[in-house]
C-alpha cells in the first residue's frame, strides 16, 4: 500500500525491482521523442527514467547510499 499509484493500469514488466539504467532510459527518452502522441510521452516518464537513472547510477559510485 505504500506504493503511489497513477490510476492509469498498465502493467510493468520489470517487477518493479529493478533500476532503471541510463541505457534504458535513453531508450525510453528517444521512443518518447519519435512519438510525442504516444501514452509514454504524455505522461512524463522520459523525464522520470531520466531522474531514476541519475539517482541509480549515482548511488552506486558514492558507496551505495
Amino acid at each position: 500500500m505504500g506504493k503511489h499509484s497513477s490510476g492509469k493500469g498498465g502493467g510493468s514488466k520489470s517487477g518493479g525491482g529493478q533500476r532503471m539504467s541510463p541505457a534504458a532510459a535513453s531508450r525510453v527518452q528517444s521512443a518518447s521523442a519519435k512519438n510525442p502522441g504516444s501514452r509514454t510521452a504524455e505522461s512524463g516518464f522520459a523525464s522520470r527514467a531520466q531522474s531514476a537513472a541519475a539517482k541509480s547510477s549515482g548511488s552506486r559510485q558514492q558507496g551505495g547510499r
